[in-house]
């Protein structure tokens, strides 16, 4: 079933966008799963997947190694480590 237009949250991706570069700027390593347990959960359950797809497309991030989920609907699963790039870039 849908959700009626006026209860989606039609700001999660840029607010998602706007957690990551604050975090990439801290300078500690994080994963999706760090997202999930200080953000608010996504309209959708893809959306954390493309806010880090596109935070990387801009730049913000990069990969920087895997490790074991610790979420446990995700039961272990490897997931991504990633890290702020910040050479180069000023705030």
């Amino acid at each position: 079933m849908v959700s009626p237009a006026a209860l989606e949250d039609l700001d999660w991706n840029q607010d998602a966008l706007n957690w990551l570069e604050a975090y990439a700027w801290s300078g500690l390593d994080f994963t999706a799963d760090d997202l999930r347990k200080s953000f608010r959960p996504p309209p959708h359950g893809n959306m954390t997947g493309a806010a880090f797809q596109t935070a990387r497309k801009l730049g913000i991030i990069r990969p920087v190694g895997f490790t074991e989920s610790n979420t446990p609907s995700r039961r272990h699963s490897v997931i991504r480590v990633w890290r702020g790039v910040t050479q180069g870039v000023t705030q």
